[in-house]
């Protein structure tokens, strides 16, 4: 029979917050969710460490428990990740732990008995442990979470409990490396059941680059309930690609609807390790019509026509000459001056600065029909002095003094 002392404990779930990120509360579901998760804040974690501890007070005692978790969680961390399991001072240990996650935990006058995580900072836990930077990931990957219950299937269109499923889970420890929507803005338009059926790869490489992806992930549950209350099952389905190619299905069942967060957190960990599996495998890897690929003559073939000759100079009358002219800017008006002028003189389509710098030389882009010589004549008529040839030009006012840019000379220029 348990003991009246026991019978005061209180269950309590909470998290030492000191990373971002919440989660966790204890059920009574035969479902196993302790274990190793990850971290989105790039954190190792290890979970399950159970500690039994005693001391005069319960605040000591909660402190002692946290204590020795973390040597556990060292311990198993290290082993995990081939660095033997040795220990490490206290001190150490305090400044590589970066959150305590309590999976469930009863507290007495004296007694702390509780399922502990630790968080180590990956950094700090990686350098010690010779293994920084060395964990291979994944491409970035757009995840769409989607939830089907009563016939109707939601990703961002509105809060979901699927959607709040993976916001929770931690991913420092995956290979994967998902990128997960907030759910504000256009993410309800963009990414929505309907879309996931869409393979045209253009319209998913518009996508991604919003987001800066590579390629899709869309995790899957289809939610029965037996009865209001009653007994959920859930299917479960890990899908990649355009193609919605599927990699694992799987089905939980949970004993109440106050257990669905425990069912759905669990599926959430099974296809994380579905995807994991697949990119060890090699079958879980991008899309190459996701890839943008700048267009070629290959595959846009241009037909041209043998029996016209193709005019190489510089003239054109029926497109129109693109003419470089140079000219000194030393403020905005002069700019407008200059364009107004250009444009006045007959056969100019259009006068457009392309490169400004007031208080220097700006360049425009002048459209002539005609050849550029006569441009040139039309210029000078109008009091410009004119330097350079062909379709690059140099233009001053008479009596204008220079900005300090050396032009080539007119053909011409004779030497001094």
């Amino acid at each position: 029979m348990m003991s009246p002392r026991l019978l005061r404990f209180l269950p309590i779930a909470l998290m030492l917050a000191v990373t971002g990120g919440i989660v966790v509360a204890q059920d009574d579901d035969p479902i196993d969710t302790s274990g190793s998760a990850g971290d989105g804040s790039g954190s190792y974690e290890v979970g399950g460490i159970q500690v039994d501890v005693t001391a005069k007070t319960a605040e000591a005692a909660r402190t002692g428990g946290w204590r020795i978790a973390q040597r556990k969680g060292w311990q198993m961390l290290s082993q995990r990740l081939g660095g033997g399991g040795g220990m490490v001072s206290d001190g150490t240990l305090d400044s590589m732990v970066s959150g305590i996650v309590v999976e469930n935990e009863q507290i007495g006058p004296n007694r702390y008995v509780a399922r502990l995580g630790v968080l180590f900072s990956r950094a700090r836990a990686g350098a010690l442990l010779g293994v920084a930077g060395r964990a291979e990931r994944s491409a970035p990957m757009l995840t769409i979470p989607i939830m089907w219950s009563g016939g109707a299937g939601q990703a961002f269109e509105q809060r979901t409990d699927w959607q709040e499923a993976w916001g929770r889970y931690r991913t420092g420890n995956s290979a994967i490396d998902y990128v997960r929507p907030a759910g504000t803005g256009p993410d309800s338009m963009l990414l929505n059941a309907g879309q996931v059926g869409r393979p045209s790869r253009a319209w998913w490489r518009t996508i991604l680059d919003q987001y800066g992806a590579s390629d899709v992930l869309v995790p899957v549950v289809r939610l029965s309930r037996q009865w209001p209350g009653g007994p959920i099952i859930g299917v479960f389905e890990a899908r990649h690609g355009p193609d919605n190619h599927i990699i694992a299905r799987f089905t939980l069942r949970v004993g109440n609807g106050e257990a669905l967060p425990v069912l759905l957190d669990a599926g959430v960990k099974r296809i994380d390790d579905a995807y994991q599996e697949a990119l060890r495998n090699g079958s879980l890897h991008t899309d190459p019509g996701l890839s943008y690929r700048l267009p070629s003559a290959v595959e846009t073939p241009v037909a041209v026509a043998t029996d016209v000759p193709i005019d190489t100079g510089p003239v054109d009358v029926a497109t129109g000459t693109a003419i470089s002219v140079q000219v000194d800017t030393p403020g905005v008006a002069s700019v407008s001056a200059t364009e107004a002028a250009l444009r006045s003189i007959p056969g100019v389509r259009s006068a457009i600065t392309t490169s400004l710098a007031l208080g220097g030389v700006s360049v425009m882009r002048v459209t002539f029909d005609g050849d550029p010589t006569v441009l040139r004549a039309a210029l000078e008529a109008r009091g410009w002095t004119i330097q350079g040839s062909g379709t690059t030009l140099r233009i001053r006012r008479a009596g204008a003094p220079s900005q300090g840019v050396t032009t080539p000379p007119a053909d011409n220029a004779t030497g001094g």
